[in-house]
């Protein structure tokens, strides 16, 4: 490669490639001009992780735009760490403990930036930002890319003429930053967590003087978000002190996605530049706070004429059409695998209590908010569709919707009938959902569905990442142990 070339990625890989579509490469020319008008000098070139946590690579303006045509190298050590960035797995061996030669050393692997994903960030100077997607050098997608596996489920319904529609409803804290926490003894695998204090009393959900408490952190908020043109709808006050709920106009296809792994990593910027501390950490070990929860809004739509699939227009009293009731019945059938892609953490599982506005076992009803799916609609309403209540707000977005997409079209092709809707979820005698992280992954380790739908090179990576973190788990002596036997042995 030549010094003109630059340094970044593989000569024309993007084209070599065939790697963007006529819309992707017709965006580069606004992308430039965006580019100019803000005078920007850094882009950064982020991916989401296999734990949805945002990584990225800040490059400057020419080199960006080589990345554009050649993509840019990447570590891809990165996927074999765990949330702490611990590895999990022997990477230096010969199959790098995945059953794959071609990562066997942590070589550098090819991230090809999104045109279509850009954005100039309001908060960092003359800063742009702009998602990517993984490649082997070879040209061959990353097998462990979670946006790729959400590409391929939306390429399943466009094969067979439909699309994704999903809403965000979002729930997370803002507290006031008192320590950083930045002693170096502090700063361990993982660091000590800071110490915050509540930005607001608790448990005043939707009280307007509460809300007008914290507005101007959420209008700053706000006044970001707009910026980075995400549909934001909503935000309210809700139970704990300083706990928040976000929601966002639904979208099509891969761009719910995108933009709840762009709010999280926005929010946590910009609350910290201002003295604040968010987190999207399903239960805090802080006194009076509540657990919070992500709530998947989703229907399926026509792909041609983005008619709703699921509203009931033929008559009768159903709230959802025959395909929106076999979905349904498909999220109910495989929800204790399906845990592991919308509650991936070891804490989530200690929101699935009874009477708690959380689910606590795998059910379904009309307007309900114990059930695990609750159905907004009504026959006739063309705005009919579901919600997934089961998810925690760290969940890997790209993971979580594809997860949806699978067991809904599974359970559309064996035309599976959920019964009855629950009356009162909390007493109902269906199964519960899984009471640890540990059930959930042997569910997921059986689940044909999941394997044929995800395939079993994914399927056990993602086994093998979270059975790093149960075994860090139970290795640990918690508070409670200590507690219960020091003294009485």
């Amino acid at each position: 490669m030549s010094i003109q070339d630059g340094s970044v990625g593989q000569l024309d890989f993007v084209t070599r490639h065939g790697l963007h579509c006529a819309e992707q490469q017709a965006t580069i020319a606004r992308i430039e001009e965006d580019i100019a008008r803000h005078r920007l000098r850094t882009i950064r070139i982020a991916w989401g992780d296999q734990h949805g946590i945002v990584r990225g690579k800040h490059v400057m303006v020419h080199d960006f735009m080589l990345a554009l045509k050649n993509g840019i190298d990447f570590q891809t050590a990165t996927l074999f760490m765990d949330t702490t960035n611990n590895l999990f797995a022997p990477m230096f061996s010969s199959d790098a403990g995945l059953g794959m030669t071609a990562l066997a050393g942590g070589p550098d692997a090819i991230l090809v930036p999104d045109p279509l994903t850009f954005r100039v960030l309001p908060w960092a100077e003359r800063t742009g930002w702009v998602l990517s997607e993984m490649y082997l050098a070879s040209g061959e997608p990353m097998p462990f890319d979670t946006r790729a596996v959400l590409k391929k489920q939306l390429r399943e319904l466009a094969r067979r003429g439909l699309d994704f529609v999903a809403g965000l409803e979002v729930e997370f804290y803002i507290c006031k930053l008192e320590d950083r926490m930045l002693e170096p003894a502090q700063s361990g695998w993982p660091p000590d967590p800071p110490r915050v204090s509540a930005i607001a009393h608790g448990f005043q959900y939707l009280t307007e003087d509460r809300q007008d408490e914290i507005d101007p952190i959420l209008q700053m908020l706000q006044d970001n978000l707009e910026a980075l043109e995400l549909p934001l709808r909503t935000m309210e006050d809700e139970w704990g002190p300083g706990q928040c709920e976000f929601t966002f106009d639904p979208r099509r296809g891969i761009g719910a996605a995108d933009d709840m792994l762009l709010f999280r990593t926005a929010t946590k910027q910009l609350c910290r530049r201002h003295g604040y501390h968010a987190t999207f950490m399903t239960r805090p070990a802080l006194p009076n706070f509540f657990s919070s929860g992500w709530h998947l809004h989703q229907s399926l739509c026509e792909a041609t004429t983005g008619g709703n699939l699921f509203a009931n227009m033929a008559g009768g009293e159903e709230a959802l059409s025959p395909l929106g009731r076999q979905y349904v019945a498909g999220l109910l059938a495989h929800a204790p695998a399906g845990c592991v892609f919308s509650t991936p953490t070891i804490n989530g599982y200690k929101r699935y209590r009874p009477n708690s506005f959380a689910p606590d076992r795998i059910t379904w009803a009309r307007e309900n908010r114990a059930a695990m799916i609750r159905v907004l609609g009504s026959a006739g309403d063309r705005a009919t569709h579901i919600e997934n209540r089961a998810g925690e707000p760290c969940a890997n977005p790209y993971l979580y919707m594809a997860s949806q997409i699978v067991a809904g079209l599974a359970g559309i092709d064996a035309r599976l009938d959920p019964g009855p809707p629950e009356a009162s979820p909390y007493e109902s005698s269906k199964p519960k959902l899984p009471r640890s992280l540990m059930e959930a992954t042997a569910a997921l380790r059986t689940d044909a569905v999941y394997r044929a739908g995800f395939g079993d090179t994914f399927v056990d990576y993602l086994l093998a990442i979270k059975q790093h973190e149960i075994e860090r788990f139970l290795a640990h002596v918690t508070d409670w142990e200590h507690r219960e036997y020091f003294e009485v042995y």
